[in-house]
């Protein structure tokens, strides 16, 4: 893992060591112990349908022209049936989303047990399990990704807003749309609630730690938090570092580095009673923020709108003038 809490480098560190989060090698080291093999199975079968849910949203064009034509002309039943056939497919696709982050959720509670259990301290977890470790550093990638896609994607929102406005209607009407069986009223007020987040992935994640905290009351929260830390930690040093950063081999895992760092900083700030900018946090924010702002402009401003918008504490009285300013 290459450098300690404090971000100090050990007198053992190797290219090979820091480099277990990031994606530009394949080592043997990282492949999953027999301890950690059904953990890292069942999160294995997870990530390996992200890359197919990003691929969708990122083609994701939305039903716009349609529908503003059947806004536009509603006694045109022709249109009005062109508009509903246009958005029922996309609606499933949302629908899809939103059960993966179900699904996510739950391989990164898994994670939590795995990463934090006794008798382990955090840092002897991160040095063990490096597969896992690796794991949970790839969620928090899918889940920057998919936020960033999804928060400059208006169309989401648009047509999911339609299919419910044409099912309401529909039902005064007392007529029912086949639709409505594949997605029903509990469904589309759970989904609706999931869009209605800037950031729906990075919100589900981290109601699922404070949950994980919350529920597992005999477990030091700091176990948890020093876990968050650590790799935050790592992932700043290893942007800040020309020795480190030079290996990276494509801007790809700068950006997956820049994500689990900003990913793990928000869930330590959602699960930590003072949050992660405080003095007394672990996590060096000014050098977070400092390593973010230095890199091109379109590249991270999806990512500092994260830090302004989906964290906590950044508005208590304990954050930094200087803290804030950075984030302005």
């Amino acid at each position: 893992w290459a450098v300690d809490m404090n971000g100090c480098f050990y007198s053992d560190c190797s290219p090979s060591k820091c480099k277990t989060l990031f994606p530009d090698t394949k080592p043997t080291y990282a492949q999953p112990t027999e301890a950690e093999t059904a953990v890292w199975n069942q999160v294995s079968a997870v990530l390996e349908e992200a890359h197919g849910i990003l691929a969708e949203l990122q083609s994701y064009n939305g039903a716009g022209q349609e529908i503003r034509e059947a806004i536009q002309n509603p006694g045109d039943l022709a249109l009005q049936e062109k508009a509903w056939n246009a958005v029922c497919p996309l609606v499933a696709k949302l629908k899809r989303f939103y059960e993966f982050s179900l699904r996510l959720e739950n391989a990164l509670r898994s994670l939590l047990e795995a990463l934090t259990s006794p008798p382990y301290a955090p840092m002897q977890h991160l040095e063990r399990e490096q597969a896992l470790a690796k794991q949970f550093a790839e969620i928090l990638h899918f889940t920057l990704s998919f936020d960033e896609l999804k928060m400059t994607n208006p169309a989401i929102q648009n047509d999911f807003s339609y299919y419910r406005r044409t099912i309401s209607r529909n039902r005064l009407n007392n007529q029912q749309l086949e639709a409505e069986n594949e997605v029903n009223n509990e469904m589309a007020n759970r989904m609706s609630l999931f869009y209605a987040e800037a950031t729906p992935m990075l919100k589900t994640l981290s109601n699922a730690t404070t949950k994980f905290v919350s529920e597992n009351k005999t477990l030091p929260i700091e176990d948890t938090t020093d876990c968050l830390s650590t790799m935050a930690c790592v992932c700043r040093v290893m942007l800040e570092t020309p020795e480190y950063r030079c290996r990276f081999t494509n801007t790809d895992t700068m950006l997956f580095c820049m994500r689990v760092m900003v990913g793990v900083i928000i869930l330590y700030d959602h699960v930590h009673p003072v949050g992660a900018f405080a003095k007394t946090s672990k996590i060096d924010m000014k050098g977070c923020i400092k390593v973010l702002k230095e890199q091109p402009s379109n590249s991270v401003e999806g990512l500092l709108n994260a830090l302004r918008y989906t964290t906590r504490h950044l508005h208590d009285d304990s954050t930094s003038k200087q803290i804030r300013a950075l984030l302005q």
